[in-house]
């Protein structure tokens, strides 16, 4: 399971013209499930999203959690972050799970992190959209439930 997460100040995602979640402060969480990928994948990366530490403190360190500052997450399926570019030109997505297991793990991710009573939205599974962001910084981190890198 792989998760870019950036700090923002505001996020929406739009599906055909229509919102279907926005959040203030906090994280949005561009998630991506792997072939093999299980619900230790799940626990891991909800609990390192949730406990993060990659927004400021009074001295302007990056020192607190978005469960420290009250944030909001925004999560949002995206099966291109399993793309393999390192051959050809065309990317290969042979590591992407199918939209099923994809799709339960996914809402598995999202109940975990609504567990920390935090506003928790999402995009909707397999749909295009549009996602709009202010990156906070900017400050973005690539997560690997495989600790890969």
């Amino acid at each position: 399971m792989r998760a870019v997460i950036q700090r923002v100040r505001e996020a929406q995602v739009r599906v055909e013209d229509k919102t279907v979640g926005e959040i203030g402060k906090g994280l949005l969480v561009l998630l991506g499930v792997e072939n093999n990928d299980n619900q230790g994948d799940v626990q891991y990366l909800a609990s390192k999203t949730l406990e993060l530490r990659i927004f400021e403190d009074e001295a302007s360190k990056m020192n607190l959690s978005v469960q420290d500052v009250g944030g909001e997450i925004m999560v949002v399926s995206q099966f291109t972050l399993l793309g393999d570019c390192r051959k050809g030109r065309r990317p290969s997505f042979t590591d992407a799970a199918s939209p099923r297991i994809a799709y339960d793990l996914y809402k598995q991710f999202i109940t975990q992190l609504s567990k920390a009573n935090l506003k928790v939205v999402r995009g909707e599974f397999q749909a295009m959209m549009e996602v709009h962001l202010i990156n906070d910084g900017p400050v973005t981190f690539i997560l690997d439930s495989r600790k890969r890198f």
